[in-house]
């Protein structure tokens, strides 16, 4: 958001308790979750931040099913879940927290990135369609 929030850009932030249940707090404590735990030291997000959602199994929430289904993995590996919280596993579910969709201005699905992907590469991808 420093980057690029004055140009057609933004971030949305959606918080989701399936993975290794780290995030456990209701929707009106999360932004106090973020100020003073994690990240914590007076974080304030720059950016909406929604309610939890959940973005894998039965009760998914309908944009997320609808990213997956858009942009699925080229090359999934099941085997790099970790503890799971939610059934039936599918082959292009999101593996762990901060995995990340680009989305253009249009809302047209361009890419997705997994939580290893280096930041410099995302910040390439959005230069590139701004």
């Amino acid at each position: 958001m420093e980057m690029y929030g004055d140009l057609n850009f933004t971030v949305l932030g959606f918080s989701c308790n399936q993975f290794g249940l780290q995030a456990p707090e209701v929707n009106h404590e999360t932004l106090n979750i973020l100020k003073y735990v994690r990240p914590g030291g007076g974080f304030v997000p720059k950016f909406p931040v929604f309610g939890k959602v959940e973005v894998n199994g039965l009760n998914e929430d309908p944009l997320f099913t609808y990213l997956k289904e858009t942009l699925p993995f080229v090359n999934p590996v099941i085997g790099e879940m970790k503890k799971l919280f939610w059934s039936p596993i599918k082959v292009n579910d999101i593996r762990w927290n901060f995995e990340k969709f680009l989305i253009t201005a249009d809302g047209t699905p361009f890419k997705r990135y997994d939580l290893h992907c280096p930041i410099e590469k995302v910040e390439k991808d959005i230069t590139e369609l701004i």
